[in-house]
């Protein structure tokens, strides 16, 4: 494993478990939220998306935290391994809500340099709130990432799927075993 992207819906833990496997692996984490979010709330176009995705995995090793389907033809290119952070609903709803207040209330930026904060007004009674987008999005993404776990789009990827909070605990210990020896 050199080229890792951790995916999963809004609130799944994928960026606690990205930041932790790049650091057990002694590689570059790479979180995509952080590149694609421009200060007040703008979205990078794809162009600007990819060029910032392209320098970040110039690197030899990674772990690459996200989703961005608009993004998938550059990284299935470059991946060698997917591992899908697959909570169940109710888990991954508390863990979403338990962020989205917590960013609320301390006001702390979300992506270094950008500004952008989240609101108690954003995160609970708007459209563009992370909880909604997980509400609509769950199922979706779901059926989307068991048909990616199946039919990998190359035959070189490696597919790992975890379904709980010991299972990542576990695979982030054996990873720590495999790297002191």
């Amino acid at each position: 494993m050199q080229r890792i992207n951790v995916i999963g819906t809004s609130g799944s833990g994928k960026s606690w478990f990205s930041s932790k496997l790049a650091s057990c692996l002694d590689v570059a984490y790479i979180e995509m939220d952080a590149l694609n979010w421009k200060p007040n709330w703008q979205e990078a176009s794809n162009q600007e998306f990819v060029d910032c995705l392209t320098q970040a995995c110039s690197v030899d090793a990674w772990v690459l935290d996200g989703n961005y389907s608009r993004t998938n033809e550059f990284k299935w290119q470059r991946v060698d391994t997917i591992i899908w952070i697959d909570y169940g609903f109710m888990r991954t709803f508390f863990q979403v809500v338990k962020r989205s207040f917590h960013r609320a209330w301390t006001q702390t930026e979300v992506w270094k340099g950008t500004g952008n904060r989240e609101s108690f007004k954003r995160s609970f009674f708007s459209s563009e709130s992370v909880i909604h987008w997980m509400l609509i999005n769950y199922r979706r993404n779901k059926k989307r990432y068991a048909k990616l776990m199946a039919n990998p789009p190359n035959s070189n990827i490696k597919c790992i799927h975890i379904k709980s909070v010991n299972d990542a605990k576990n695979f982030l210990v054996a990873q720590r075993k495999k790297q002191a020896g």
